[in-house]
């Protein structure tokens, strides 16, 4: 039997290939979002074929994520940032290294050099835990450029990055910042900056991205 001349066979294939999918996403909300759709897909193809195991089994996942999406979606998050004063606190160094593999994926020319003096070292706190470092200098005009900004893959919704930039910290209004500038040439990263509010920063050439300090 031909699998492109049946189209019920390919609802299958479609909903087999996204719950694959899920299983090999970082974050809990993509998991269940791309879970919910594949395990959707394939409960209606088990009904379509009248293999009812299959659209109980699929029906009740489905229900699972579902559930499961809107508590992540009531609940509220508590979001800090702590600040460190030394590049060769022994957390901080140790956390670098052990997500140095990923970090690099985005920031592939960062190196944390011991003893910088002028680093803004910075840890987000999700619920008390650091789940987010960003690094930055201060450059010419009240602005900081950054160097590291980064967040642990589980938390990678988005939310730590909406709280850091989109609210006023008093860290960034006692150093009276301006802007943020960042260089990139990583698609997924440069994808990440547009979605915080980075807009390109011709005035420093290609690849230069910058965003005020604080939202509007």
């Amino acid at each position: 039997m031909d699998i492109l001349n049946n189209w019920k066979e390919i609802i299958g294939y479609i909903g087999t290939v996204l719950i694959a999918a899920s299983l090999m996403m970082n974050s809990i909300g993509k998991l269940r979002r791309v879970n919910l759709a594949g395990a959707s897909t394939f409960a209606f193809y088990g009904l379509l074929v009248s293999a009812y195991p299959v659209f109980v089994l699929n029906s009740f996942i489905s229900a699972v994520d579902i559930f499961y999406l809107i508590r992540m979606k009531m609940e509220k998050d508590f979001f800090e940032l702590f600040r460190i004063y030394r590049s060769n606190n022994p957390f901080l160094v140790r956390f670098v290294e052990f997500y140095r593999d990923d970090i690099v994926r985005f920031f592939p020319q960062f190196r944390l050099e011991p003893h910088k003096e002028d680093y803004i070292i910075i840890f987000i706190l999700r619920n008390m835990m650091p789940v987010g470092l960003f690094i930055a200098r201060p450059i010419e005009d009240n602005n900081l450029q950054i160097c590291l900004d980064y967040v642990i893959p589980r938390y990678r919704d988005l939310k730590s990055a909406h709280y850091f930039y989109r609210r006023s910290h008093n860290i960034f209004d006692e150093l009276n910042c301006q802007y943020f500038y960042v260089y990139s040439e990583v698609k997924k990263h440069i994808t990440y900056l547009k979605k915080v509010g980075f807009t390109p920063a011709e005035e420093k050439g290609s690849g230069w991205y910058r965003r005020k300090v604080h939202y509007e």
